[in-house]
């Protein structure tokens, strides 16, 4: 739990695909090493931007265990192995601890919803597992987990803090509680660091810029904050994570290769980001060049 609490820098990690539809696991490796040569200190694994919701469980779980054989000696794996579905929850959660995981990321229950008191009570069932960090992105959830209900669940020995969406604000009466938390949006990220004494992020853009993501994190560089403004606008100018998808593919950094339902970004977009990549040099971003790509070089499976 302490080396996790030292990471100010963790990833999203990014999972990409063959052309047949399958993990690139190749692929996979070279995006996670250009991680850890930028100073990423961990990694969440089958998140969001990592469309764990778009796998099945002996997928995901076989990434969870691919990262903690090959990485787990340089970074810290947290595996995303929530789910709206309490059971669910309890069985991913238990083989990623077997299969050697450092901690698990916790979503509340989403579209169904619960009661505070269904809440209390399924994440006192997955804390009792093993250490987590719990992420609480009302925009995808429909709920809010409001500090009074964490303030309670944070006595639990497994919990290790949040990953937080709700606001600068909140992250720093967690902080002023000793309650760790990483902020969940890019876009407040360097804001909740340096103003509201956040632990740090769990990024979604450091797949793209890692290493400038650590200046920002180590850095109170409000200038390079204002670079970095508009690309993170761009990767979320769309559901997440169409747009990042899109953009790594443009640079090479993985084969466009997407499942549905994400999609590429239209050509209009595609030029943005093409011209905002242009402020920074080629060293910085992830990948073995940039190219705006046609249409037709996108490949889309189901």
């Amino acid at each position: 739990m302490e080396r996790i609490k030292s990471a100010s820098l963790m990833t999203a990690i990014k999972t990409p695909y063959r052309p047949d539809g399958e993990v690139d696991l190749i692929t996979f490796d070279s995006l996670v090493e250009a991680q850890i040569n930028n100073g990423v200190e961990g990694l969440i694994v089958c998140g969001t931007t990592g469309e764990g919701h778009l796998m099945d469980w002996e997928e995901h779980l076989m990434l969870i265990a691919h990262c903690v054989n090959q990485f787990g000696d340089r970074l810290a794996i947290i595996g995303n192995t929530g789910s709206n579905n309490t059971r669910e929850a309890l069985k991913g959660t238990k083989y990623g601890f077997a299969f050697g995981m450092d901690a698990a990321l916790q979503i509340n229950p989403y579209y169904g919803k619960t009661s505070n008191e269904g809440l209390k009570e399924h994440f006192a069932r997955v804390l009792d597992l093993g250490p987590s960090i719990i992420y609480n992105v009302p925009s995808r959830t429909g709920q809010d987990l409001e500090p009074e209900f964490i303030d309670k669940l944070s006595e639990h020995t497994n919990f290790i803090g949040m990953k937080e969406c709700a606001g600068n604000e909140r992250m720093g009466y967690y902080e002023s509680n000793g309650i760790a938390c990483w902020s969940g949006n890019d876009d407040q990220c360097f804001e909740g660091r340096h103003r509201h004494g956040s632990h740090g992020v769990i990024s979604v853009i450091s797949n793209l810029l890692p290493g400038l993501m650590r200046s920002l994190m180590d850095n109170d560089d409000s200038d390079l904050n204002e670079r970095l403004l508009p690309v993170m606008a761009w990767l979320f100018h769309v559901p997440s994570p169409n747009a990042l998808n899109t953009v790594l593919s443009m640079t090479g950094a993985i084969q466009p290769v997407f499942r549905l339902p994400y999609s590429p970004v239209d050509l209009t977009a595609r030029q943005v980001i093409f011209e905002l990549l242009q402020n920074f040099e080629a060293k910085d971003w992830v990948g073995s060049g940039l190219e705006l790509m046609k249409d037709r070089q996108f490949i889309l499976t189901d």
